[in-house]
């Protein structure tokens, strides 16, 4: 008999060799339909994996993440066989899941999949999973694996065995199809009710541009078909809310082939736009006492060399600028960090400077794949709210809890009230990615922890997706149609500090080593801007919106009343203008709503003569007639309740 313990802290004893779905069931059939895959001992694993020792356990259903991985991992073995069974030819990359469904990659040979092709895919895929097919897992030696997928003719998984220890190889087979996989995997496929495949694309083999060119298929499962229309509906207000069609609907931001892929171009709305976003954050971060200061768009290459950024990303920057002068080269900035370590340096820091918290607005560049770019979520050229607080070890865990105030209040007034906070450690058993001793990463982890519970954060833990220099606190937003984003990060660092030799005089008499907080609640601009088009649909708070008010005259015999109404609400910094175009009225509203602006001011006759208009707002219609003067007091009130939200 072997001991069972349950998340609630409660014991069961189970024979040797009980797998999570015998758990699940001996409590309930009810959640043995439900169960998707079992966590043991923090491991999630098959259902039917048998458990031989004492255990902590967890049985993950549709609703957990484990739940979900585990569902979609296991359709895209059913999305592999279908492939296999209608393209017997075809070479498999990898299929793993994703946030919201997986993908396949595959190799067609001379065959070019069109869209049109998606559904018969579909149905194969649906009728393999009616049949209730199992996974079934079997060790293999590696030089077994590699002569089953050399004699099938798969390069792609005989190069990824090659780089696998002998002892730590799986194969699970699906039907007639068997694949290299760690799993976990459903118990059956009859869970899988509802099946989508939503885009194809094209993907190098490993990421690395000089590999061939695969197809990418994406696609997404269910367990109910409502989910899956629920979906598709979220896809297609998805689509509405794409900030590269609002972007450009509202002259936000274009992209130029003559500039460069990646590269976006501000236009004067978007200027205006970002430029507000940016005041409104040093407002914030001077009433926190941080300091402003600039630094270049380029580096010595030795900064970097120093920093550990171009061993860790030198292959994703921009290659080296070379000088006249022999042996000089300089990188475009990928990080703003190695420069505040140089400003640090500049004089010599007592106990009584620190801390000490320089913000920069500052442009960084990185290669990123072609293929990767994504609109303003994923670009070249981008500007972080970075900013870098060096203090004393025993001022770490409160300043970490300020930076995370200032968070929670940027979410607050840009009405981001779905997030959980990702404790991001680094991976235990791979620690050669990783910089920095261990006594300070253990140091850094502790205290990141301990802030984000004396703050009452929701906090998720993830092993291994800590930076390279220390663990970090990543927010993780879920916008207003529930997809999720990673906004704003918050590090803790005690390597760059050493990397740079940073200083300062102890009230001891003696040197110490100051410990570093890189933070950023924006990310970067372009993302954030991206995600906050994205999440209000380009209706923006109004504060933020680009054109705040329009003016529009009842016919040309107004056009001078409108623009004195205009210069009026100009001097009390609204931001309106007169839309005099010979159009009717019922037409100017129409249009000038699609535009988002967030109040239209009517003006004929009667305004003009008793010196008033007629207001309407944006998705509530008429708001009466008054006076001009009343209109800005209104509109003001408005501005400052979305700007003095709790700090």
């Amino acid at each position: 008999m072997i001991n069972i313990t349950f998340p609630d802290g409660s014991v069961r004893q189970y024979e040797s060799g009980v797998t999570g779905y015998d758990i699940a069931k001996s409590i309930s059939p009810r959640l043995a339909a439900d169960v998707l895959a079992v966590g043991v001992n923090g491991e999630t694993v098959d259902l039917n994996r048998p458990v031989t020792a004492d255990a902590h356990i967890k049985l993950y259903k549709w609703d957990d993440p484990e739940g979900r991985h585990a569902f979609w991992h296991s359709s895209s073995h059913l999305l592999a066989e279908a492939l296999q069974e209608l393209y017997p030819d075809v070479k498999f990359g990898i299929g793993p899941a994703i946030e919201n469904g997986f993908y396949y990659d595959v190799d067609f040979g001379e065959h070019s999949l069109t869209e049109a092709e998606l559904p018969a895919i579909e149905a194969k895929m649906l009728e393999f999973a009616r049949e209730k097919q199992t996974f079934v897992r079997r060790d293999v030696s590696k030089e077994e694996a590699l002569k089953t997928y050399t004699e099938k003719g798969d390069p792609y998984k005989c190069e990824l065995i090659e780089d696998l220890q002998d002892g730590t190889i799986t194969f699970y087979t699906l039907g007639k199809f068997t694949d290299l996989c760690r799993g976990p995997h459903l118990a059956d496929t009859s869970v899988i009710k509802a099946i989508k495949l939503t885009a194809i694309a094209g993907a190098y083999w490993r990421g690395n541009e000089k590999n061939k060119m695969l197809t990418r298929i994406y696609g997404i499962t269910f367990p109910q078909k409502k989910l899956l229309d629920e979906y598709l509906q979220m896809l297609e207000e998805a689509k509405k809310r794409d900030h590269r069609k609002i972007g450009k609907e509202l002259e936000l931001f274009a992209f130029s082939q003559h500039v460069g892929q990646g590269l976006p171009l501000w236009l004067p709305k978007g200027a205006a736009l970002r430029e507000r976003l940016e005041n409104f954050l040093k407002k914030v971060q001077k009433s926190h006492g941080y300091q402003q200061v600039i630094t270049p768009h380029i580096g010595q290459k030795e900064l970097y060399v120093t920093s550990g950024h171009y061993a860790k990303y030198g292959a994703d920057s921009f290659r080296p600028i070379k000088t006249p002068v022999e042996g000089e080269e300089f990188l475009l900035k990928p990080m703003n960090c190695p420069h505040h370590c140089e400003i640090y340096k500049t004089k010599p820091r007592s106990y009584k400077d620190l801390p000490l918290r320089l913000a920069e607005f500052g442009a960084v560049y990185r290669y990123e794949q072609s293929g990767e770019l994504h609109g303003l979520t994923r670009v070249r050229g981008f500007t972080q709210d970075d900013a870098h607080i060096f203090c004393r070890p025993d001022q770490l865990k409160d300043e970490f809890c300020k930076v995370i105030d200032i968070v929670l209040y940027i979410f607050r007034t840009l009405d981001f009230k779905d997030f959980v906070a990702q404790v991001s450690l680094r991976d235990p058993s791979n620690t050669e990615k990783y910089i920095g001793s261990d006594e300070n990463w253990d140091k850094a982890e502790r205290a990141i922890i301990e802030a984000a519970a004396e703050r009452g954060l929701k906090t998720v833990v993830e092993t291994g997706e800590a930076a390279f220099y220390g663990p970090k606190l990543d927010f993780m937003v879920r916008d207003a149609i529930g997809r999720k984003w990673q906004l704003g990060t918050i590090q803790v660092d005690y390597n760059l500090p050493e990397r740079f030799g940073l200083e300062y005089i102890g009230a001891d008499d003696k040197r110490h080593r100051p410990v570093m907080i890189h933070r950023a609640p924006f990310g970067s601009m372009e993302r954030f801007v991206a995600v906050l088009i994205e999440h209000t649909g380009g209706k923006f708070p109004l504060w933020l919106t680009p054109e705040q008010v329009a003016v529009l005259p009842l016919s040309e015999k107004y056009n001078d009343y409108a623009v004195a109404v205009q210069q009026v609400l100009e001097q009390q910094d609204i931001r309106a203008f007169v839309d005099d175009r010979n159009e009717t009225i019922g037409k100017k509203i129409r249009e000038n709503e699609l535009k988002r602006i967030p109040y239209l001011l009517v003006v004929g006759e009667k305004e003009a003569a008793d010196n008033k208009v007629a207001v309407r707002k944006q998705g509530e219609g008429d708001k009466g007639v008054m006076s001009t003067d009343e209109f800005a007091q209104l509109f003001n009130e408005e501005v400052n309740k979305q700007l003095t939200i709790d700090n």
